[in-house]
């Protein structure tokens, strides 16, 4: 093998990639515009609920479960509807995330010492928010409760139980960005890498000058060097690039090591260019490369857990997933960046990495051949 001849190729793809102004701007805008749509769009934080009442009641107790609600930082509320018929049209026209229905007897079963029933009625078309909206609601009404007792009591209710101190580790405040950021950070770099490298030797073929490099005296394991080091010299920039603006605009935090960063992301890039030189090797057009790409890059983000909790996915798709490079990739970010643990724990993640970047790499090499068809 003739590093100059690898060397040389190198520069050629370098030279290839930035004289065009349109790929200056999407390798390195193109991340930061993803990940600040990403960060701010995947979000699950309940901030504003709108909330619907519907108080046929009436009366001092029903406004007062209602002051409950309005007071609490959660919820709004934004329309309060006559009837049942205008409740449920705002809840189909979602007017408002969830609504409150008081029956008309809720002060009587109350003064009477009986239970009194209130509806919740939460939008079920997005299931985990409404479960979330709804543990909230529950908590306020449970707040009301003790109130409402400790008045009927004339005193302050104290009793035997268990005071439960609860502290939330590595992200206190349970934020949304904390959890998404670092696997939008791993989503991109699996993204841009795969992509690149997908249309890497299609390019060639499609521009006509793949002859030109038949010509020459470069092997099939120097052009495969030549074709992928200048997409991980890029990747890694762009992981070094979206790393920091992860931690300057959205102040998530690096707990970990950044060299553990950057090993972790040199054996998942052997992976995923292992993977696109693969696609480039067997797509015909760069239009079918991109179109295999995207096809890949679904089920491993599906099966990632950057969403979807892998524990609560079937034991058959489980299996699947421990051939995805992308879940261990997200497992050691999400490590280094919000746990800090360092290599004594993440050994498992980074050996499946390797073991899957050399058996990706491999295949795509044996696949390759230095010739047109």
């Amino acid at each position: 093998m003739s590093l100059v001849r690898v060397r040389e190729l190198v520069i050629k793809e370098f030279i290839v990639l930035f004289r065009d102004r349109m790929n200056r701007r999407i390798l390195f805008m193109a991340p930061i515009i993803q990940i600040v749509i990403f960060g701010y769009v995947v979000n699950y934080d309940v901030k504003d609920v709108t909330l619907a009442v519907f108080d046929q009641a009436n009366t001092s107790q029903s406004r007062e479960l209602v002051r409950a609600f309005d007071a609490s930082p959660v919820f709004r509320v934004t329309l309060r509807p006559g009837n049942d018929r205008e409740l449920e049209e705002a809840l189909l026209e979602k007017k408002v995330d969830l609504a409150l229905k008081i029956p008309p007897d809720f002060s009587v079963r109350i003064r009477s010492g009986k239970s009194a029933p209130v509806q919740l009625i939460a939008d079920g078309t997005q299931s985990n928010m409404a479960q979330i909206r709804l543990a909230y609601s529950q908590a306020v009404v449970s707040g009301y409760n003790v109130r409402a007792l400790q008045r009927i009591a004339g005193t302050k209710l104290a009793y035997g139980r268990i005071d439960d101190r609860i502290r939330t580790w590595y992200n206190p405040n349970l934020d949304s960005s904390l959890f998404f950021v670092p696997g939008i950070v791993a989503f991109i770099v699996m993204l841009i890498s795969l992509l690149l490298t997908s249309i890497a030797v299609i390019r060639e073929k499609e521009q006509g000058t793949m002859e030109q490099l038949l010509v020459t005296p470069l092997t099939p394991a120097e052009m495969i060097l030549g074709k992928t080091i200048p997409y991980i010299v890029i990747s890694i920039a762009q992981m070094a690039l979206i790393t920091a603006f992860a931690r300057l605009w959205f102040d998530i935090p690096m707990a970990g090591s950044t060299l553990l960063l950057l090993a972790a992301t040199c054996l998942f890039l052997l992976s995923t260019l292992g993977i696109g030189l693969f696609v480039s090797t067997v797509s015909a057009t760069q239009q079918q490369a991109m179109m295999t790409t995207f096809f890949v890059m679904l089920p491993a983000f599906m099966l990632s857990g950057f969403i979807f909790p892998i524990a609560n996915m079937p034991l058959a798709v489980r299996i699947v997933t421990y051939l995805n490079p992308l879940r261990y990739f997200l497992e050691v970010v999400r490590g280094i960046f919000l746990k800090g643990v360092s290599l004594d724990v993440l050994w498992p993640q980074y050996a499946a990495m390797a073991v899957l970047g050399a058996v990706f790499l491999s295949g795509a090499v044996a696949r390759f051949h230095k010739r047109l068809d």
